[in-house]
């Protein structure tokens, strides 16, 4: 029997539940000011969840394929998805759902990435290329190509002047922005990089290697400076703790693991997803972290071992290391494989023992169904917004805005929409819902009919229905009814859909439904 230890007041804690999607987490993000929190899943809908309480959740409903990546841009006002049918697409996290849409990939798009000063986006492809976007241009800058397989994962440095990414060619290589080069490579004989990042100083990258290791890299003087070996199976994605001191990692072993990067150990062990843990993040402040796998679920969890005030960690560091100035990455020893699994330091956090407090948060969801906007491609240019769309604010970089244009003034009318119906609950009338769902009752019900059965049940119907059936037309074509849809959608409910199949058999009707207008 496993032993229980107890969590303390600096351990981790599971704070919520989020459920809501129909399939596995791919990836997720908090905003900037750390009040929402954006998951993409393999349902291909975005979730966007408030922790305020009683708060409705937004599923965004566009992307016609598994979601791999989403990230909110640095100033929050744009999300960035990739999905598997091949495109990237900017959404406006409000009800309305508008949408940028970028086509130059080839392949499906695996990663997003914006620059910490929001005017780029980094995507990586399974067609074997890094591509870079411009935000306030809103067209296809360039492309990256020396990679030999698949990209998993494309990351800026916290300066911008560097890309790291990760494929399945076995190789991570770092790539200079100004001369768009390759200006570093590393490789690995065993396995592949599902995830890559930088730290938040920029000088190291961390890997999550599907051999099931985590690697610490110095990208100055390309040097491995640690190797964790913790997990039992493969590693998918890792964040680093906004101080750079903490790494945290999810894998295929079904567990979120914490290592400290200043001790170079693992500290905890979290528990509470069943099955694969694909995503993992902090967020922008540090006091949360958010997870999502297979299971479905997302787990919101509160940091808590980083409130250690800064004079006793530097006090507990210095016991290992010189007196000189607090450690920093490049004093970490050992620098070889870490056997873990027998450190009695390490705690193990199994939520699932204690959740008598818990919130588990199904909220309302209301779905945003995504209309057309606009679309850019490798070879577009520049592509601008009509200008009774008023969105100007909406694309770009706050910082670039004209004061018409700027996040206030956008915030306020965000704000003055608040009580309007949402775009999703007056785009599809309920009459040709229904009328949809009538007709595909009756196309299960026909397809266990014979030929034979079949000709006999529409043959022995009523003429009557006919009748009706042309005195509609009629009607329709005598009043030039604006919305044709909703009109045809009241033809089909006022004839019984045999008798509607029947008609189609005989020239008159084929004739009639030829010559409407639909």
């Amino acid at each position: 029997m496993d032993q229980i230890q107890l969590v303390g007041e600096e351990d981790p804690v599971l704070e919520r539940y989020f459920k809501g999607h129909k399939a596995a987490i791919a990836s997720l993000d908090f905003s900037p000011n750390g009040k929402q929190l954006a998951t993409a899943s393999w349902d291909t809908f975005l979730m966007l969840w408030n922790f305020k309480p009683h708060a409705r959740a937004y599923r965004y409903v566009g992307h016609k394929d598994v979601v791999t990546s989403v990230q909110f841009s640095p100033h929050g006002n744009l999300l960035a998805s990739a999905s598997r049918d091949r495109t990237v697409r900017l959404w406006i996290p409000d009800k309305r759902g508008k949408f940028s849409e970028f086509k130059a990939h080839t392949a499906p798009v695996r990663s997003v990435d914006f620059s910490a000063d929001g005017q780029f986006l980094a995507t990586a492809s399974e067609d074997k290329s890094i591509k870079v976007w411009s935000m306030y241009r809103q067209r296809f800058l360039y492309s990256l190509y020396r990679h030999t397989h698949w990209v998993r994962c494309a990351k800026f440095s916290p300066d911008g002047r560097l890309i790291v990414s990760c494929s399945e060619d076995k190789t991570i290589k770092i790539w200079d922005t100004t001369n768009k080069q390759c200006v570093n490579n590393f490789s690995d004989s065993v396995g592949f990089a599902n995830f890559v990042d930088f730290n938040p100083s920029g000088t190291c990258i961390a890997s999550a290697g599907s051999d099931q290791t985590v690697k610490v890299w110095d990208v100055r003087v390309n040097k491995l400076l640690q190797h964790y070996q913790v997990h039992s199976g493969g590693v998918n994605c890792i964040s680093f703790h906004p101080s750079g001191n903490y790494l945290i990692t999810a894998s295929s072993d079904g567990t979120l693991k914490i290592l400290d990067l200043l001790e170079g150990r693992l500290i905890y062990t979290l528990q509470g997803h069943t099955g694969p843990v694909f995503t993992v993040s902090f967020s922008k402040g540090g006091e949360l972290f958010a997870s999502g796998g297979a299971d479905t679920q997302v787990l919101l969890w509160k940091t808590n071992f980083d409130e250690l005030p800064s004079k006793g960690l530097n006090k507990r560091n210095l016991k290992r290391l010189h007196f000189d100035s607090p450690p920093h990455l490049l004093d970490i020893y050992p620098r070889t494989p870490h056997p873990h699994e027998e450190k009695v330091e390490t705690v193990e956090i199994n939520p699932k023992l204690e959740v008598i407090d818990l919130q588990i948060s199904t909220p309302p969801v209301v779905d945003i169904l995504s209309f057309d906007s606009t679309t850019t491609t490798e070879t577009s240019g520049r592509t601008l917004p009509d200008k009774g769309e008023e969105a100007c604010g909406y694309f770009l970089n706050p910082s670039l805005l004209s004061p018409e244009c700027s996040p206030t003034t956008t915030k306020k009318k965000t704000e003055d929409m608040s009580d309007l119906p949402c775009e999703s609950q007056r785009s599809i009338p309920h009459a040709v819902t229904d009328a949809l769902e009538h007709i595909m009752e009756q196309l299960n019900v026909l397809t266990q009919i014979s030929p034979q059965g079949l000709w006999r049940h529409l043959t022995d119907c009523e003429k009557e229905p006919c009748e009706n059936l042309e005195s509609s037309y009629d009607l329709l074509k005598e009043n030039h009814v604006k919305n044709h849809l909703v009109s045809f959608s009241n033809i089909v409910l006022c004839v019984t859909f045999p008798v509607f199949i029947r008609h189609l058999f005989s020239l008159k009707a084929i004739a009639l439904f030829t010559s409407c207008q639909i």
